[in-house]
């Protein structure tokens, strides 16, 4: 019987283009991703190094104005449609399970959705949650096994009793093998808010 729920963030309830940072780059001239600028994009993301070290970083690598390279950064970013704000306050009402969300993002990604969506709408999403664990707050990164590891001791959550939520097949395989069950979301066919229909063991 499922008494959790952890939800992801981006492409669960706000809309991602996950291409949307590269095509914007490659439009300023930046056409290849190297090594050392993804393992960087990845210390920035576990908030292991700051923004200004993040954005000296790529304005150093690629030689971008600091306006250009944050417009870039954050075009993955979309809209966050209303009805999914809704299914998870209604979710939250019913007090049937206990919810998490747990996403991978950073200070900046983070910034512009909090501007983007207004102070309100924001808080009465992140008020929705029990924990809200943002990757450059604790210093795990998905699909890293220590972040489910420490959502499950920190919370005291059974993992057969959890059902996680990702639109991706390499955070839920590494969640599953901890025993967690998983929905493996797919954007482009189904909704968050269909939960119900799609997991019959809710």
């Amino acid at each position: 019987m499922i008494k959790n729920i952890i939800f992801d963030f981006g492409d669960i309830f706000i809309n991602l283009d996950k291409q949307g940072t590269y095509k914007a780059m490659a439009a300023l001239g930046v056409t290849e991703i190297s090594d050392d600028m993804i393992h960087v994009y990845h210390q920035y993301e576990k908030g292991l190094i700051s923004t200004e070290e993040f954005i000296d970083f790529y304005e150093q690598k690629v030689h971008l104005k600091r306006e250009d390279l944050v417009n870039a950064w954050n075009a993955v970013l979309l809209d966050f449609p209303k009805r999914r704000l809704d299914f998870i306050i209604e979710l939250a009402a019913s007090k049937k399970y206990r919810l998490f969300l747990l996403s991978n993002t950073n200070d900046l990604h983070i910034k512009w959705i909090q501007n983007s969506l207004g102070t309100a709408f924001y808080n009465e999403f992140k008020n929705a949650f029990e924990q809200f664990y943002l990757s450059h707050e604790i210093h795990f990164r998905k699909p890293d096994s220590e972040i489910y590891e420490f959502v499950l001791e920190q919370n005291k959550l059974n993992p057969k009793e959890t059902l996680f939520v990702d639109d991706l097949k390499e955070n839920t395989d590494s969640a599953h093998k901890l025993g967690i069950q998983v929905w493996n979301l797919d954007p482009k066919t189904e909704d968050v808010t269909a939960l119900f229909t799609k997991n019959y063991s809710l």
